[in-house]
């Protein structure tokens, strides 16, 4: 038995020793970057067995970085057989990166939000954010997201938010304008599977306060309302987009679901979940196929604060500033993004879209998707204009034009892809 015992243990030493092994891991092409961060989150460890594919969702891990613009590997043998250095290559982006958003408000004035956010703080992928607000109000936030901080799987997110908007209550006997103001505080625990699935749960505490500043009233509907919430909030998150630059490939599926319970009963406790299912798919060297199904479903009460709505910047491009309100929600974006001129650093894009969405109205049934009133459609075009070294450093510009009952049509701007 002790002969079998040293046998077995002296062939498993030839297997190890036969296979090619991983001596060190080195990291190149960072400056901001902390090479023990990036170690950190790479899966592949000095002396595990060379594995391409195991190096690949590392690569592609990496590449999901904000801080990250490409990254590929290379691999050089030793002096010793069978032993391998492995090199990650790195390209940085830019992340120090102010934004500004510019729009109408809900009464057509002139509206806007600026900000600047780090997304690699420290070199080490935390985010760190901050925003200015005026749409009529005046509001502002700031936020950290640090998705390694404990481990390389466990991190926080933190957020504040001071929110004041103009905001259309749809009563039966017409439309009635409320100063809307929601503050708030949050904060999530995050953990990742591997590099591919996600999660995220916690806390967000918030006070609703809804004043009337002027239109239809109604003796159910109360003018001047303060009510202090707080809501559980989970997110799974499986993203399997795989990224080149600016062209994306690959399907994504993202799941919030969200408890808000409620101290007034004006305001009822209520659930709500949506889920948005993104597809893209490359066309050529220049060709971008993209496609957001977003599929939500909320407690169906009657209430003229329900919590799906229509709005241009959100959905459904050239409708309009928050046009109506649902308890559920189906919305479908697809839209073909093709490579104008690429210059190095610069990238010109076009886009054509169609949006379409319809909704349930509060306290109605799912029939309602089927009613005309509550479907539209909206095709248009579109511009972007891309900054390849910078994080999401993209300006975009659509038209849409509605083809369904009452339509409008509009142009809207903004920073990033629309989605």
């Amino acid at each position: 038995m002790f002969r079998r015992s040293i046998f077995f243990m002296f062939f498993i030493a030839l297997a190890v020793n036969g296979q090619n092994v991983v001596v060190d891991l080195k990291i190149q092409g960072n400056k901001k970057t902390k090479t023990t961060f990036l170690k950190k989150i790479a899966r592949l460890k000095p002396g595990m067995a060379l594995d391409s594919s195991f190096i690949e969702k590392d690569i592609n891990r990496i590449k999901l970085l904000p801080s990250i613009a490409h990254a590929y590997y290379q691999v050089f043998e030793t002096n010793q057989e069978g032993e391998y250095n492995v090199y990650y290559g790195v390209e940085e982006n830019f992340t120090i990166i102010p934004f500004a958003s510019v729009y109408t408000s809900n009464n057509d004035e002139f509206a806007f939000r600026v900000g600047l956010q780090e997304f690699n703080f420290l070199g080490r992928g935390i985010t760190l954010g901050a925003f200015y607000q005026y749409d009529i109000f005046n509001s502002y936030g700031v936020n950290v997201r640090a998705p390694h901080l404990i481990t390389p799987k466990i991190g926080l997110a933190f957020s504040y938010q001071d929110l004041t908007t103009q905001e259309p209550v749809f009563l039966d006997g017409g439309t009635a304008d409320y100063r809307y103001n929601n503050e708030s505080i949050e904060l999530l625990a995050l953990y990742e599977f591997d590099f591919k699935h996600r999660i995220e749960f916690g806390l967000n505490l918030f006070t609703e306060d809804y004043s009337f500043i002027s239109g239809s009233t109604d003796p159910n509907v109360p003018q001047s309302l303060v009510v202090d919430k707080y809501l559980y909030k989970f997110i799974y998150d499986f993203n399997g987009i795989e990224y080149y630059y600016h062209y994306l490939s690959g399907f994504r599926s993202t799941l919030n679901f969200q408890l808000v319970r409620s101290q007034d009963q004006t305001l009822p406790d209520f659930a709500i979940g949506f889920n948005d299912f993104l597809y893209f798919k490359r066309f050529g060297k220049r060709g971008n196929w993209a496609n957001r199904l977003r599929l939500g479903l909320a407690s169906n009460i009657d209430t003229p604060f329900a919590p799906f709505a229509v709005d241009n910047n959100l959905n459904i491009r050239g409708v309009g500033n928050t046009i109506d309100r649902g308890t559920a929600a189906i919305v479908l974006n697809s839209e073909y993004r093709h490579t104008l001129i690429e210059k190095d650093w610069f990238v010109l894009q076009g886009n054509l879209f169609i949006d379409g969405g319809t909704w349930r109205n509060p306290g109605g049934d799912f029939g309602d998707f089927a009613d005309d009133q509550n479907l539209r459609i909206y095709p248009g075009a579109g511009l972007r204009f891309i900054h390849k070294r910078i994080f999401n450093a993209i300006f975009r510009i659509d038209y849409g034009h509605g083809v369904t009952r009452e339509a409008t049509r509009g142009i809207v701007f903004g920073i990033g892809q629309y989605f």
